[in-house]
C-alpha cells in the first residue's frame, strides 16, 4: 500500500473493511432521510420553501464538493476521515435539540462540509484497496451494506418521532456515527504526511478552475457527469417529496416508515448481483443499466401523477428496483474511465454531479408546484428527467 501513500494498516484490514463502513452510514443516513424534509417543511412552512431551502444548501455543498481535491493535497484521507466522522456525529447531536430555526439551518449547512467529505473518502478508499478485483465488486458490497443499514432506519426513526419528537432522531444518527468512527480508528491507518503547499485563496480559485477545465475537456469524463447528473436528479426529487406527498395524503408517519423501508429492500436484493455483473460485463452492463433505470424511473414518474391512494404507496416502492440498479452502477460510469491519478484528481469534481441537481432540482421542482398548484406536479417533472437522461445516455453520435 505504500504506493498509495499508507505506511501502515492492519494486516486483516482489507477493501471489504471499507466496504463494510457503509453499514454505519446507510443506517445513520436513513434515520436524519426519514425526518429531514419532515423537519424542514415544519420549520419553513412550505413544500415550495423547502425547495427552495434545499438549493440554497447544495449551492454551498457544490463549493465543497468543488475544493476536495485540494483538500487532499494538504490532509491525508484517513486524517481527513476521522475529523469528518468526529465533525458530523457532534453537530448532528446538537441537531437533536429544540434549538431555534436559524441554529439548526447554520449547524445543517455545517453538517455538509464532512457528510461531503465523507461521500468521497470512501470510494478512494475502495479504489485504494480494491485490488485485483477491481472496484466493482466491492461497490456492491458498499451498497448493499449501506442499503442493509437504511432497511430499518426509517421505521426506527419513526418510532423515536413518535414517542419524542423528530429532532431526536439526529441524536441517535449522531451515535451510529460515533461507532462507525471507532470502528475506523481499529484500521490502524497511517499515512505518509504531506507536505503542506501555500495556499493563497486566488491560488486555489485558480487551481480548482483550472482542475474543472480539464475534467470536462475528457469527453468520458463529461459524459459520466450527464448521467449522474440525471441520476441525482430524480433522486433528489424523490427523497424530497415522497415523505411530503405521503403526508399530505392523509397516510400516518407509521405508513410513511413502511413505505420507506420496503423501499430499501431492493437496494439489498440487487447491490451485490448487480456489482458483480458490472465485474464481469464492464463498461456494457453499466451503460445498458443506468438506461433500464432512467427508463422504469420515467415511467413510474408519470403514472405516479394520475394516481393517488394505494397505488401511489405501491409505486413508490416499484420505481427503488430501478434505482437499486443504478445507484451500485453510478460512480463506475467515472471509475471505468478515470484511472490512476486521475481518481483522487477528479473525483471531487465529478461528485458534483451529485450535488448540483440538488441546487437546480428543487427550484424546478418548487416552479411546477407553483405552476399545477400540487406537490404532485413534482412527478411530471422527474418523468422529464428520467426520458431525458435516458436519450442521452443511449444516443451515440461518432
Amino acid at each position: 500500500m505504500r504506493k498509495n501513500g499508507y505506511i501502515a494498516i492492519k494486516d486483516n484490514v482489507t477493501g471489504f473493511s471499507f466496504a463494510n463502513l457503509g453499514l454505519f452510514t446507510g443506517f445513520a443516513g436513513g434515520l436524519v432521510a426519514a425526518v429531514y424534509a419532515l423537519v424542514l417543511l415544519d420549520i419553513l412552512g412550505s413544500a415550495a420553501m423547502v425547495s427552495l431551502y434545499s438549493s440554497i444548501y447544495n449551492v454551498f455543498g457544490l463549493l465543497i464538493a468543488l475544493s476536495i481535491g485540494e483538500v487532499l493535497r494538504i490532509f491525508s484521507k484517513s486524517k481527513l476521515f476521522y475529523a469528518s466522522l468526529l465533525s458530523v456525529a457532534i453537530v448532528f447531536f446538537m441537531m437533536g435539540f429544540g434549538i431555534k430555526r436559524e441554529t439548526f439551518i447554520m449547524l445543517d449547512l455545517f453538517s455538509l462540509i464532512p457528510l461531503t467529505f465523507i461521500g468521497v473518502l470512501i470510494p478512494l478508499f475502495l479504489a485504494d484497496f480494491a485490488g485485483r478485483g477491481g472496484i466493482a465488486g466491492l461497490n456492491g458490497r458498499y451498497i448493499f451494506w449501506m442499503n442493509s443499514g437504511w432497511l430499518f432506519a426509517p421505521m426506527i426513526a419513526m418510532s423515536i418521532a413518535a414517542v419524542a419528537g423528530l429532532r431526536p432522531v439526529f441524536m441517535v444518527a449522531s451515535l451510529v456515527y460515533l461507532l462507525g468512527l471507532f470502528l475506523f480508528k481499529r484500521y490502524g491507518i497511517i499515512e505518509m504526511d504531506k507536505k503542506i503547499p501555500k495556499i493563497t485563496p486566488r491560488k486555489s480559485i485558480r487551481a480548482v478552475l483550472r482542475e474543472t477545465k480539464a475534467y470536462f475537456r475528457n469527453r468520458d469524463y463529461a459524459r459520466a457527469y450527464i448521467i449522474s447528473f440525471g441520476h441525482f436528479a430524480i433522486r433528489t426529487i424523490r427523497g424530497l417529496y415522497v415523505p411530503i406527498v405521503i403526508i399530505e395524503a392523509g397516510f400516518t408517519k407509521d405508513i410513511l416508515g413502511l413505505v420507506l423501508t420496503a423501499g430499501i429492500i431492493p437496494y439489498i436484493i440487487l447491490a451485490m448481483p448487480v456489482g458483480r455483473l458490472a465485474k464481469k460485463y464492464g463498461k456494457v452492463f453499466t451503460k445498458g443499466g443506468m438506461a433500464f433505470g432512467f427508463i422504469a424511473y420515467s415511467l413510474c414518474s408519470f403514472l405516479l401523477y394520475f394516481t393517488g391512494g394505494w397505488t401511489m404507496l405501491a409505486l413508490f416502492v416499484i420505481w427503488q428496483i430501478p434505482g437499486a440498479v443504478q445507484e451500485t452502477l453510478n460512480d463506475m460510469t467515472f471509475f471505468n474511465v478515470a484511472k490512476g491519478n486521475d481518481r483522487a484528481r477528479f473525483f471531487g469534481i465529478f461528485n458534483t454531479s451529485k450535488k448540483l441537481p440538488r441546487i437546480l432540482t428543487p427550484l424546478m421542482a418548487a416552479l411546477f408546484i407553483v405552476v399545477f398548484d400540487t406537490t404532485s406536479a413534482v412527478w411530471l417533472l422527474s418523468g422529464v428527467v428520467g426520458a431525458m437522461s435516458a436519450a442521452l445516455l443511449l444516443w451515440n453520435k461518432k
